[in-house]
């Protein structure tokens, strides 16, 4: 089974994303920065008075579209405005999304916000917009063991990726998702961009619930990305002896961050 983890940055880079997505033979795929216009097509523009990004107006149905046989579904974090070419303004959505290939059974969906709550932005906030994670199970074709897949986006603070009480509450909650889907003979999975730095105590929580970090302190970041710290994406997994391979995709880059491609024996 291949899973692939990426935050998509709304699409920015569409034309080397949705190629490779359509190419890399992944299982699940896990997607972050997801956008959703209803109605609309084509490219819009995305500013929270910090950044000012060119975004897919509806990422989700271009990713369907390059991946016709899977199964997909798309969980919403917040809703707010974006312009398209003329100077219009839409109402977007915007989450995380996971695809299964069809071959794979669904046997189980669950998400969670992990800080905050659903919001509606009469304009986009900088800080504490909130955040969302969401499990999808399915069963491993050659022993019919379930494997869970969660992913998550964490938190963004501009003042950093540094611990604080609101991570703490995520991580926790994270965790909680996590143990209220598993039974003990399953398979975890635990991906996505978490925001964090690798010391940080999300892995300690984490680990108390039999979860094994793969990334460590590897840059997760592409050319796209200017800043210094390198550190974003993460992937656990809940038993090592069944990866198979495991990657941080350098080539192609697909957004400001690294892909996550992981292989396993199931």
């Amino acid at each position: 089974m291949r899973i692939v983890s990426v935050n998509a940055w709304g699409g920015a880079q569409a034309e080397e994303l949705l190629p490779w997505l359509s190419d890399c033979a992944a299982d699940v795929v896990c997607l972050q920065e997801v956008t959703r216009t209803p109605g609309l097509t084509g490219w819009t523009r995305f500013s929270d008075g910090e950044r000012d990004l060119p975004q897919r107006a509806n990422l989700f149905d271009d990713v369907r579209a390059v991946l016709p046989r899977h199964q997909a579904f798309f969980l919403t974090s917040d809703t707010g405005p974006v312009t398209d070419g003329t100077g219009a303004r839409h109402r977007q959505d915007f989450g995380v999304a996971t695809v299964v290939a069809e071959r794979l059974p669904v046997v189980g969906v669950d998400s969670a916000f992990v800080h905050g709550a659903f919001v509606e932005h009469a304009e986009w906030t900088v800080a504490d917009r909130p955040r969302v994670a969401l499990a999808v199970g399915t069963v491993g074709r050659a022993d019919g063991r379930r494997v869970w897949v969660v992913q998550v986006h964490g938190l963004r603070d501009p003042a950093g990726k540094v611990d604080t009480p609101a991570r703490r509450a995520q991580a926790v909650r994270l965790a909680e998702l996590v143990q209220r889907v598993r039974d003990p003979d399953d398979l975890v999975v635990v991906c996505g961009d978490f925001n964090l730095l690798p010391d940080s105590a999300t892995f300690d929580v984490l680990r108390d619930i039999g979860l094994t970090d793969l990334v460590g302190t590897a840059d997760t970041r592409t050319s796209h990305y200017p800043k210094p710290v390198r550190h974003a994406s993460y992937l656990l997994v809940s038993d090592v002896a069944v990866v198979e391979r495991f990657e941080i995709v350098r080539q192609p880059e697909v957004s400001d961050h690294r892909a996550l491609l992981l292989d396993l024996r199931v």
